[in-house]
């Protein structure tokens, strides 16, 4: 087995620290939760922050992530065919459901958010390209693990953690809801990741009509639901944004 470099492994497990927090960092912190000492937590910090990966708080000392890796991640995210086909119709979308709009993707055991478009309001809202959402219990989610072998198998395989109350964790219960997304062709989360929260999602489909993907709207129950269902308009919607995304793909018509 190859040998890895200790000083990158430290690099990368700092990176990760100041990327799950919410918060600042100081250096005891880093170093504390590293198990370094403050001296090499510090070199390495400072080495981060030259090349941009790492920025410092002037008032504070503390350190956050850097605009260099934006510019990456970006980088990675331009080159991903999906993403570039689907900014269009994702903008469409948001535009004519009036609700946010996420893009993602099969990432280890999770959805990695690809594209995210805001709810065209005037509301508050985070930016969550990057972010990771799970498979089991979103929209988005249940709608890869019923496309893609694999993402049905990392989530059969995973310990499907209660959330809120509506979760479905019990594998047999969660098949019966594929089953259901395989029949209708696409997918619902009810408050089962968030309360208050419901979200609608469809799958995306290349050339060789793989499942590459998933798209869906997100947004307050009260407005995704029409009378206790969800909103028909809505799902055509999103269906609709999925299959013109999958032409542009070459799927052809679904």
């Amino acid at each position: 087995m190859a040998r890895t470099i200790q000083s990158l492994e430290r690099a990368a497990a700092m990176l990760r620290l100041l990327a799950g927090g919410e918060r600042r960092l100081g250096l005891s912190d880093v170093a504390s939760a590293l198990g370094l000492a403050k001296g090499t937590a510090h070199g390495i910090l400072r080495t981060l922050q030259q090349e941009g990966f790492v920025e410092q708080d002037p008032a504070s000392g503390r350190y956050q992530l850097g605009a260099e890796l934006l510019r990456l991640g970006n980088s990675y995210l331009d080159v991903h065919e999906l993403r570039a086909r689907a900014l269009v119709w994702a903008d469409d979308l948001a535009r004519s459901s009036g609700e946010s709009v996420y893009l993602g993707v099969l990432h280890q055991q999770g959805v990695l958010i690809i594209h995210h478009v805001f709810r065209p309001d005037d509301s508050r809202q985070v930016l969550e390209v990057g972010a990771m959402q799970p498979l089991h219990s979103t929209a988005l989610g249940k709608v890869l693990c019923a496309y893609d072998p694999v993402a049905h198998s990392e989530v059969a395989e995973a310990e499907r953690e209660a959330f809120t109350p509506h979760t479905v964790t019990g594998l047999g219960d969660f098949e019966e809801l594929l089953d259901l997304t395989r029949a209708r062709g696409w997918a619902a989360d009810v408050e089962e990741t968030w309360e208050g929260v419901a979200s609608v999602a469809a799958p995306i489909h290349d050339r060789r009509r793989m499942p590459v993907g998933a798209v869906g709207i997100t947004g307050a129950v009260e407005r995704v639901r029409e009378g206790g269902e969800l909103s028909a308009q809505l799902v055509a919607a999103v269906r609709d944004c999925a299959r013109a995304v999958s032409r542009d793909l070459g799927a052809g018509r679904f």
